[in-house]
C-alpha cells in the first residue's frame, strides 16, 4: 500500500500536526473544553479529550483533511501543510505537552478495556514521534519513489473534488501556493545536500524526468497535449457546467497559476535535482549518513513496532525463511514436473510468455477484470472467516499516466470518510511484462480482500474508537496483515492452480529476502549490485521489478522489513492461540481481535490477543 502508505502520516491526528499551519490564522488552541472535563466517566473523558485534540491537530493539515474528504473549509481547502522545520519543531512540543496531559488528568486503572487500548496507542505514537525526532533532517525530500513533486500534483488530481465552482477556485489557490511550498522543500532538500544528506545518484534522473513530465504540456508549451494539472482542472470545471464567463475566469487564473508558479517552481526542482546529482555518490545506504547506524536502528524500531530485534536477527530471521520457502517452492515444481534448478524455474517464469499478457490494451483490460473477479470470489467466502466486515466498496484500477514512472506495481488507496468515492486498488500496468499473471491471484488478496482494503476499512469504521485510532497506519501491522492475507486465501481453498499458488510463495519469498536485503544494505554495507543478485538468485521477480524494489528499499531504509516481521507476529500469535485454546479456538473470534483496534503496534496487538486467549478460556 501506498501513497507512501496513504495515511500514515496524513491521518493520524498526532502526526498531521507535524506538516501544517492552523486551517485559518487563529489564535493557539484553546485547553481542553468543559465538555471533556465533565464527561461522566474516565473513560468518556478520556475519549472527549482525543475527540477534542483530534479536530485541534485537524486544523494544522489542509492536506490531511482533503484527505479524509472534508471540504467544507474552503480556507483550508485552498491551501498545502507547512513543510518547514517551526511548524515541526511546534508539532513535537505540542505532542509532548498531550502526553503530559493525558498522564496527569486521566486514571488509567479507571478506564474500561477499549479506552486503555486507546491510552496505550496514544502513548506510542507519541513516544515513537519522540525517539524519531533527532532524525528529522535524515530521510530524502525526494527521490524516485515518492515526494511533494508527486504526492502534492496527486492530492490534487486524485484527492481535491470538485463540486462547487469554489471548490474549483480552491484547486486554483493550491496551484498558486504549490510553487511557494515546493520552494521550500527544495530548500529543505539542500540544506540535507549540504549536511551530506542526499540519495544515491540512479535517484536523480527519475526525479528530474518526473519534475519535467509535470511541466509538459499545455500551457507550458505547444506540444498538443495537456500537462497532468491543467487536464485535471479542465476536466474538473467542465463536469460543473457553470457560465462560460464564470468557467473561464477560473480556467485563466488556473492557467496563469500553472504558469507563474507551478511551472518555475518545477524547473528550480529539476535545475537543483541537476546539480544534486553532482554531489552524489553511488553508496547506498544510511550508514553514510551523520548518526547512521542509530538512526537505522531507529527506523528498524518504527517501522517493526518493536525495539527488541536488531538488524542481525532480522537479517538471520530472512536466510532462514527463505530457505524454508524454497522448500515448498521446490515442491510446486515437482507438481508441475518441472525439471532443474530452483533458479531455472524461476527464470522459467520470467521468460516464458504464458504468463504474462500481451502488452496491449486487450491485455491490459484482460487483467483488470480477472483481478476483479478473484476479489469477488473471495469476498463472497469471507463471512466464513470474519465477523467483522468492511462497508466501504472498492475499484480495481490501472494507474494513472502521470504517476505511472514513480509508481510501484500495484498499491491500495482507502476511501475518504465520508464514502464519496470509493477505494481502489491499483495496478500499474505500464508494461505488462513486468506483471506476470501468476501472482494476480496473490496481489488481490494483499491489496483487495482479506488485505488492505478489509483491514483499512474495517479499521476506519471501527465504532466508539477516538479518530486518531481509526486513521493511523503502522506498517508492520498493516502491511504484515495483507502478507498474512495472501496465505490466508491458501487456507480458504483457494490458489488451486499451482502457478498461482507458486505466485503466492513467490511474493512470500519476496518479503523474506527483503529482510536479508534491507539489512544488507543498510547494516552490512552491501552495494546495490550486491542486493540485486541476492534477489535473483533467491526470488522469481522480474529483473526490472527488482531493480525498483531495491532502490525503493535504499531510499526508505527499514520499511521493506515490516511485512514479514507483522505476518510472523500474526502467524505465531494465532497458532498460540489455537494451541492453548484447542476446541475453544474460533478463527472469525481471532480476526475479529486483530482487526478490532485498528493498526496498532505488534506490542501491543500481542497483548490483545493474549486477553482473547484469556476470555475464551474463561
Amino acid at each position: 500500500m501506498t501513497l507512501r502508505s496513504l495515511l500514515a502520516a496524513a491521518c493520524s491526528a498526532f502526526a498531521l500536526a507535524a506538516c501544517g499551519q492552523p486551517a485559518a490564522q487563529q489564535a493557539e488552541p484553546a485547553p481542553p473544553s468543559a465538555a471533556a472535563e465533565t464527561a461522566q466517566s474516565e473513560s468518556e473523558r478520556l475519549s472527549a479529550w482525543f475527540e477534542e485534540q483530534f479536530q485541534i491537530e485537524l486544523a494544522y493539515s489542509p492536506e490531511g483533511q482533503t484527505y479524509l474528504g472534508l471540504i467544507d473549509d474552503l480556507d483550508a481547502y485552498g491551501r498545502w501543510d507547512d513543510p518547514t522545520r517551526e511548524a515541526f519543531d511546534a508539532s513535537m512540543a505540542r505532542a509532548r505537552g498531550r502526553l503530559a496531559h493525558m498522564h496527569e488528568a486521566f486514571d488509567y486503572e479507571a478506564l474500561d478495556e477499549q479506552a486503555q487500548v486507546s491510552w496505550r496507542f496514544f502513548e506510542f505514537i507519541i513516544e515513537n514521534q519522540i525517539r524519531q525526532e533527532p532524525f528529522w533532517g535524515h530521510s530524502y525530500i525526494f527521490h524516485q519513489f515518492f515526494g511533494p513533486h508527486t504526492e502534492m500534483a496527486t492530492l490534487l488530481i486524485g484527492y481535491h473534488r470538485v463540486e462547487t465552482a469554489d471548490h474549483a477556485r480552491a484547486f486554483v489557490r493550491r496551484l498558486e501556493g504549490m510553487g511557494p511550498v515546493l520552494r521550500d522543500q527544495i530548500a529543505l532538500a539542500e540544506e540535507r545536500a549540504q549536511a551530506g544528506v542526499l540519495p544515491p545518484r540512479f535517484a536523480y534522473p527519475v526525479i528530474i524526468r518526473t519534475a519535467e513530465g509535470m511541466i509538459t504540456g499545455a500551457p507550458f508549451d505547444d506540444s498538443g497535449e495537456d500537462s497532468p494539472l491543467w487536464a485535471s482542472l479542465q476536466e474538473k470545471v467542465a463536469a460543473l457546467e457553470l457560465p462560460e464567463a464564470e468557467a473561464g475566469e477560473i480556467l485563466e487564473t488556473g492557467r496563469a497559476a500553472l504558469l507563474n508558479s507551478v511551472g518555475p517552481a518545477y524547473q528550480a526542482l529539476a535545475e537543483t535535482m541537476e546539480r544534486h546529482l553532482e554531489m552524489a555518490t553511488d553508496d547506498d545506504g544510511v550508514w553514510k549518513l551523520p548518526d547512521g547506524e542509530e538512526y537505522y536502528r531507529v527506523m528498524l524500531a518504527n517501522f517493526t513496532t518493536r525495539d527488541d530485534l536488531t538488524a542481525e536477527q532480522i537479517h538471520q530471521t530472512g536466510l532462514d525463511e527463505v530457505a524454508h520457502i524454497h522448500g515448498e517452492m521446490r515442491e510446486i515444481m515437482a507438481r508441475v514436473g518441472f525439471e532443474g534448478s530452483l533458479q531455472d524455474f524461476f527464470a522459467h517464469l520470467r521468460d516464458s510468455e504464458e504468463f504474462y499478457y500481451p502488452n496491449t490494451d486487450e491485455g491490459r483490460a484482460r487483467y483488470l477484470a480477472e483481478a476483479t473477479a478473484m476479489i469477488d470470489r473471495v469476498t463472497g467466502r469471507l463471512p466464513e472467516y470474519f465477523g467483522r466486515l468492511p462497508q466501504a466498496p472498492m475499484e480495481v484500477r490501472a494507474v494513472e499516466p502521470y504517476r505511472i514512472e514513480t509508481a510501484t506495481g500495484a498499491f491500495y488507496e482507502p476511501a475518504p470518510l465520508d464514502r464519496s468515492q470509493p477505494a481502489a486498488y491499483y495496478i500499474n500496468l505500464a508494461d505488462m511484462g513486468e506483471t506476470p499473471v501468476y501472482q494476480m491471484e496473490t496481489l488481490a488478496y494483499h491489496e483487495g480482500n482479506p488485505g488492505h482494503h478489509m483491514q483499512i476499512a474495517i479499521s476506519q469504521e471501527l465504532e466508539n474508537t477516538p479518530m486518531f485510532q481509526r486513521l493511523t497506519w503502522y506498517s508492520a501491522y498493516g502491511e504484515g496483515w495483507a502478507l498474512y492475507a495472501e496465505a490466508l486465501g491458501k487456507d480458504m481453498g483457494f490458489f488451486e492452480d499451482p502457478y498461482q499458488d507458486f505466485g503466492r510463495l513467490s511474493y512470500e519469498v519476496f518479503r523474506a529476502a527483503r529482510l536479508v536485503v534491507d539489512t544488507g544494505i543498510h547494516h552490512h554495507r552491501w552495494t546495490r549490485q550486491q542486493a540485486m543478485d541476492y534477489m535473483l538468485e533467491n526470488t522469481p521477480m522480474t529483473r526490472g521489478d527488482l531493480d525498483s524494489e531495491v532502490m525503493r528499499y535504499i531510499v526508505w531504509p527499514g520499511q521493506a522489513v515490516s511485512y514479514k516481521i507483522g505476518m510472523l507476529t500474526i502467524l505465531e500469535l494465532r497458532e498460540r492461540a489455537r494451541a492453548e485454546l484447542g476446541e475453544a479456538f474460533d478463527i472469525r473470534g481471532f480476526h475479529d481481535v486483530v482487526l478490532g483496534s485498528g493498526s496498532v503496534p505488534l506490542s501491543l496487538l500481542e497483548e490483545l490477543v493474549e486477553a482473547w486467549i484469556e476470555e475464551r478460556r474463561g
